[in-house]
């Protein structure tokens, strides 16, 4: 698989680098005054002084309506659950709890949706196994 980035707004890079890098554990990588990269799980994630994008919960999915347009990342469930189990520990505010989607479907998964600080929408994705992500 090739590397995924994605650039996006922020208001403040050092409440972004605790959000980001200490909390979610995402090693920083480059920087100036204006802009920090992170490993966002594998992918680069650059975080740009700016405003931060618009969103609304208008996307239909399963029992939910998700916050569109949002960003994530699809992981292990071991690491999942670890991970939840660290944003909880933090009172981290869920858009959606974690919880379990399309239970014995393809494309089962454990998803999780919160803000960052800057009320831009993430979505967690846990699979038991990641080469289910695209099962139809």
């Amino acid at each position: 698989m090739s590397i995924f980035h994605f650039a996006f707004n922020v208001r403040d890079l050092d409440m972004a680098r605790r959000f980001y890098g200490d909390l979610l554990g995402c090693a920083e990588g480059r920087s100036t005054d204006s802009w920090v990269d992170f490993d966002f799980f594998g992918h680069q994630i650059s975080l740009h002084l700016g405003p931060p994008f618009e969103h609304a919960p208008t996307g239909h999915v399963g029992e939910h309506m998700v916050p569109m347009p949002h960003f994530g990342v699809l992981m292990r469930m071991d690491a999942w659950k670890v991970l939840a189990d660290r944003l909880r520990a933090a009172e981290v505010e869920f858009v959606i709890e974690p919880v379990l989607r399309f239970p014995g479907e393809p494309g089962e998964q454990a998803t999780m949706f919160f803000l960052d600080p800057f009320g831009n929408p993430i979505e967690i994705k846990g699979m038991r196994d990641l080469k289910s992500a695209f099962a139809t």
